[in-house]
């Protein structure tokens, strides 16, 4: 429970700052970084620097896309795409060669001092969501430098992840504060850091609890398909366990399954489109998916156990809480914590228990929904108020110490030998 001297620190802290930001790419649904940023936003500047990389492109239309999608960005310059929000797309080499990473670090850093001069941005707190962001990290004259880790980026299926694993260590190393979602980031980055601190992600209580509204609407595709209706909203990667998802369809043949989510390179949906009672939807906006929410009877939280999604803290199972939708997820440590899911060990688990689910009550219930409100992002990012400010008194003070005179007579006489 939050004091009534944290709540009034939390009132002062982090306000009319500079932050630069590194992060993802602006644009798409709103990851646990914007969300953060957003609120920052009404208190602070924000430039925030579209993502460096963790990995080479390859050969192929998708990051072929992303290639000219950047150069378009580049060229555009500093873009206020927001009040207070400002977006960098910078202008690096993709090669991750030791020639290439000293080159774009020296690139980086041109671009964002032009940035931070044309802003007028001032002893920023540079903010970095990713390692890639290492070399640059600390070099720009900030007060204070500020690494929030999200997810064990070496450990993803298209990192290099001994060079990542290189780049995280550089950034531990030079931050002055780190921020995990997670209990076992927490564990094990404060290995490394001492000035590591844990703040769980938060949830977009407002907006996806609309689907408790009797007037929120359900999309067509959804109010038409027989029920039960389970439903996956979210990135469809590698990590997604689409046996899971299949045994669902194939346990209720007279339901349906809503797969509504961008499909990620490389992911093959043949065991799902083969099934006559799948729902492949695509990517939503998400100023529809309490609707969509409002259209399913259980949501499912699938993923493959690996030392990725042992670190993940799923935002996901947050919104279908918040939706009030009973949910069966994957034994992801952070999702057992919540107690708030009925979880399944193996994919041939899910069935049973979204049959649990279905006789316990399906659909959205405000009730349910209520469970999850205390964990809203305003109450998430008041947390990370209190912790930066803490990390700039603690750095204040050390600063302090290391101007002030020494007093001779204090001074330790040497050992008599």
């Amino acid at each position: 429970m939050q004091r009534a001297g944290d709540f009034e620190r939390s009132r002062h802290a982090l306000r009319g700052r500079d932050l630069v930001v590194f992060s993802n790419d602006w644009g798409g649904d709103p990851l646990s970084k914007v969300h953060i940023m957003r609120r920052l936003a009404r208190d602070n500047r924000v430039l925030w620097v579209n993502s460096i990389g963790n990995r080479a492109p390859r050969a192929n239309a998708h990051d072929a896309r992303r290639i000219a999608d950047k150069l378009r960005g580049f060229l555009r310059g500093v873009r206020e795409v927001e009040r207070n929000i400002f977006v960098l797309s910078p202008l690096i080499v993709p090669l991750f060669s030791a020639a290439a990473r000293g080159l774009n670090k020296q690139l980086l850093r041109a671009q964002l001092h032009l940035a931070l001069r044309w802003l007028d941005f001032r002893r920023p707190i540079s903010w970095s969501f990713l390692p890639a962001s290492a070399p640059v990290a600390g070099t720009l004259g900030e007060e204070l430098v500020v690494y929030q880790c999200v997810d064990e980026f070496s450990a993803f299926a298209d990192a290099n992840g001994r060079q990542i694993a290189a780049l995280e260590r550089e950034l531990l190393a030079k931050a002055d504060l780190v921020i995990t979602s997670a209990e076992r980031l927490f564990e094990s980055k404060r290995q490394v850091s001492a000035s590591t601190v844990l703040v769980r992600h938060g949830v977009d209580f407002d907006h996806f609890v609309k689907a408790c509204d009797p007037a929120t609407v359900v999309p067509e595709e959804l109010s038409a398909a027989p029920r039960p209706v389970m439903g996956f909203i979210g990135l469809v990667a590698e990590w997604v366990d689409l046996d899971a998802m299949a045994a669902c369809a194939r346990a209720f043949p007279g339901g349906s399954l809503a797969v509504i989510g961008k499909v990620a390179p490389g992911v093959d949906l043949s065991r799902l489109s083969a099934l006559p009672n799948v729902l492949l939807l695509g990517r939503r906006p998400y100023s529809s998916l309490p609707g969509f929410c409002k259209g399913l009877d259980v949501a499912l939280m699938p993923f493959r156990i690996s030392e990725l999604t042992l670190n993940a803290n799923p935002l996901k199972v947050r919104e279908y809480l918040a939706a009030g939708l009973p949910v069966v997820s994957s034994a992801v440590p952070e999702v057992q914590r919540l107690g708030l899911c009925r979880i399944a060990d193996r994919p041939g688990e899910f069935p049973l228990k979204v049959a649990e689910c279905l006789a316990e009550g399906p659909g959205c219930s405000l009730e349910r929904a209520r469970r999850i409100r205390h964990e809203s992002w305003d109450v998430r990012v008041d947390e990370i108020r209190r912790h930066v400010e803490d990390a700039l008194l603690h750095r204040a003070r050390r600063a302090a110490e290391r101007a002030a005179p020494i007093n001779p007579a204090e001074r330790e006489l040497p050992l008599a030998r």
